[in-house]
């Protein structure tokens, strides 16, 4: 049995500050994925939601809920939560229901409505919770996370502020090109250094915002898409959903302290690398094999890291390509073509959906303006709170 299943449509609802209900976002998203298709919605056998979160934790039932809005119809639910990851996990449920026969059409689905400003927990005391520990003990919200990765990498590597603000002003330009972005204006370095400082080194444009917005994917067995007239379509061939291996050796949020290495050495291979790597060795591919890459670039600097983790270069080479303009568009592996996180922001549970929409897109060789020329496979790349690892494989 081959493990590919097939893409049959992808939508989206753009992204911004619209102060209006995810369920009214996830349902034109899912209804553009479905048009996409050339689907019916009573076609549909299976409805799988990233939970809708606040603060860190389910706050609706997301299957059910796009099913209700849809219209009643009969199809099996599913709601997974992964935090940044809800997406991937999203994506791999269906995926498992396809290739076991449970379903030949699974409708996916992401959309949030998100808090103004940076995620924090929700209230209470909750000592046992690590994502509240780093808050309430460290006072460390995200800004002041990525900008403590930001400083390792200057330490260990010699990357400047410069080299974090050509990343957005290369996916600023992307995001100028896509019409679903919230930000599409292109923006300078010399922007970029003249805006506030959030979380020294790291400015206001390095950051991504929190934002509303809505992925959604319809996919198929390869059979029924044959049967549907999707010859070659777009296909999804490995998810991986890998957690970290003991000990961790590095700091990696939200908790707040390594693994002791004082009886078992650190494994070579970090968290985020241990994600494109199993990713990789399921699809029987490399990153020699890429197109193009969407990943999570929550600050400028951690874009820089996402080049290493998926094998794109060496370690601490990551600012070296950026420089020489090989993740750019018209580059060797050009990385964020979407414009990222930079010109969406966060909409946690479609996020990880968007990418994949993204690279559907780019190997459809429908992405207008932002085309990759000739793209064949793409990665998409992420990390959710608590161990949750998210990449996924596309080929065409």
């Amino acid at each position: 049995m081959t493990g590919d299943i097939a893409v049959l449509g992808a939508g989206m609802h753009p992204w911004g500050k619209w102060g209006r209900s995810f369920i009214e976002y996830g349902t034109v998203a899912a209804r553009a994925a479905l048009a996409d298709a050339g689907i019916g919605w009573q076609d549909v056998q299976s409805v799988v939601g990233a939970d809708t979160v606040r603060c860190g934790y389910p706050g609706y039932v997301a299957g059910a809920t796009f099913a209700q809005a849809l219209g009643w119809q009969g199809a099996r639910v599913t709601s997974v939560y992964a935090a940044c990851a809800s997406g991937a996990q999203a994506v791999n449920t269906a995926r498992a229901q396809i290739l076991a026969g449970m379903a030949d059409v699974v409708l996916v689905v992401g959309a949030d409505s998100a808090p103004k400003g940076f995620f924090a927990p929700a209230g209470g005391e909750r000592p046992d919770d690590p994502d509240w520990l780093r808050f309430r003990v460290l006072g460390a919200t995200n800004p002041a996370y990525f900008a403590l990765y930001a400083r390792r990498r200057m330490a260990l590597h010699g990357d400047t502020p410069e080299d974090f603000a050509l990343v957005k002003v290369k996916n600023a330009a992307a995001g100028a090109l896509n019409p679903y972005a919230r930000y599409r204006k292109a923006v300078t370095a010399e922007q970029v250094a003249a805006s506030a400082v959030v979380a020294d080194p790291l400015r206001l444009l390095d950051i991504c915002a929190t934002s509303d917005g809505a992925a959604a994917l319809v996919l198929s067995s390869m059979e029924f898409a044959r049967r549907h007239g999707a010859a070659d379509p777009v296909r999804v061939r490995a998810v991986s959903t890998v957690t970290p291996t003991y000990p961790k050796a590095v700091l990696d949020l939200p908790d707040i302290a390594t693994d002791s290495a004082a009886t078992v050495e650190p494994s070579p291979l970090g968290f985020r690398a241990s994600i494109a790597r199993a990713a990789y060795e399921e699809a029987g591919i490399g990153p020699e094999d890429l197109s193009l890459a969407e990943v999570y670039d929550l600050s400028t600097a951690l874009e820089l890291e996402w080049y290493e983790d998926i094998g794109l270069c060496a370690a601490g080479e990551g600012a070296k390509l950026v420089r020489e303009g090989v993740t750019a568009l018209g580059g060797r592996v050009p990385v964020n073509v979407s414009g990222g996180l930079a010109s969406f922001g966060e909409a946690v549970p479609a996020q990880a959906i968007a990418q994949v929409c993204e690279l559907t897109w780019q190997l459809r060789g429908t992405a207008g303006a932002r085309q990759v020329a000739g793209a064949r496979a793409g990665i998409t790349a992420n990390q959710g709170l608590f161990g949750h690892g998210s990449a996924v494989v596309a080929v065409r």
